[in-house]
């Protein structure tokens, strides 16, 4: 028997509903092992199969979605044409309402989402669609290890051609902030507390606001080539933006605000989106 390994084949950019903290952007690397014996080639299986198939198999199930804890007490689910409408109540007693198409969800077993639950769905998931040489399969998932401020945010982009265009994906970032050319951890650190598990949304998108048991809250929706999407959040969940919450754009607010907090430095932002990818916002 031989093992197969692949460090950080990809990393899930997602979204999940926690009961103590809402919705909560993350990004998790993937390690993954792979059991066997060797076939006629003398692998257990090549690598560029395992960069191919097997990223595409979790990209295509975990990646960008937003991931539920099936049997939370407080969660429904309901069905509509192609769709599903959650509702999701905090341990605080707020709420999180998503609507969307089923692609853009997945239903997690168990009360509560914790990674190493996660990697073993993902195992089991890839495990019958390897080679009949294959015995087992594990992964692991991992947060990228940061020295300084990070983030959790989540958002969603109604004009992207692919899977971010889904209202409710995310990701953990770190960010840099240079003012007059010098790093910034203070001004770093506020803005990673203003963002912590915080929704980036776009001022175009805000269809609404309500109130319910004491608590204000802002309704998002839109309709996007995968089809009808809506979000429901605590207002204190909220961050909102003129334009589209991309990183480039993300990036740029923070610069803009930051030179008209302080307008006689200038300022370089690193917004990352992520593991190692991000966009760099300027202000002079």
């Amino acid at each position: 028997m031989t093992t197969l390994f692949v460090h950080r084949l990809t990393v899930i950019d997602c979204s999940y509903l926690s009961p103590s903290r809402g919705l909560v952007g993350e990004s998790w690397q993937v390690d993954i092992e792979l059991d066997g014996d060797l076939d006629q080639q003398g692998m257990v299986l090549d690598f560029g199969a395992v960069k191919q198939s097997i990223k595409r198999m979790i990209d295509d199930q975990f990646d960008h979605k937003l991931l539920v804890p099936a049997d939370h007490p407080s969660l429904r689910v309901n069905d509509f044409d192609n769709g599903l409408h959650l509702s999701f109540t905090l341990d605080d007693g707020r709420l999180v309402e998503h609507r969307s198409p089923r692609d853009a969800v997945r239903l997690i077993p168990g009360e509560r989402l914790a990674s190493d639950r996660l990697a073993q769905i993902v195992s089991d998931y890839i495990s019958p669609q390897t080679p009949d040489n294959v015995d087992a399969v594990r992964t692991r998932l991992w947060p990228e290890t940061i020295e300084g401020a990070f983030y959790h945010y989540s958002h969603g982009l109604k004009h992207h051609d692919g899977n971010c265009q889904r209202i409710a994906h995310g990701h953990r970032s770190r960010i840099e902030i240079l003012r007059n050319g010098h790093r910034a951890p203070a001004l770093e650190q506020a803005w990673a507390n203003r963002f912590a598990d915080i929704y980036i949304g776009t001022r175009e998108d805000l269809i609404g606001h309500s109130r319910r048991d004491g608590i204000d809250y802002c309704e998002f929706g839109y309709r996007s080539r995968q089809g009808d999407f809506g979000l429901t959040l605590p207002q204190s969940a909220c961050y909102l933006i003129d334009d589209d919450s991309t990183v480039e754009n993300i990036a740029q607010h923070i610069a803009t605000e930051l030179k008209h907090e302080f307008p006689s430095d200038s300022f370089r932002v690193y917004a990352y989106e992520g593991v190692d990818k991000g966009a760099i916002g300027v202000a002079r």
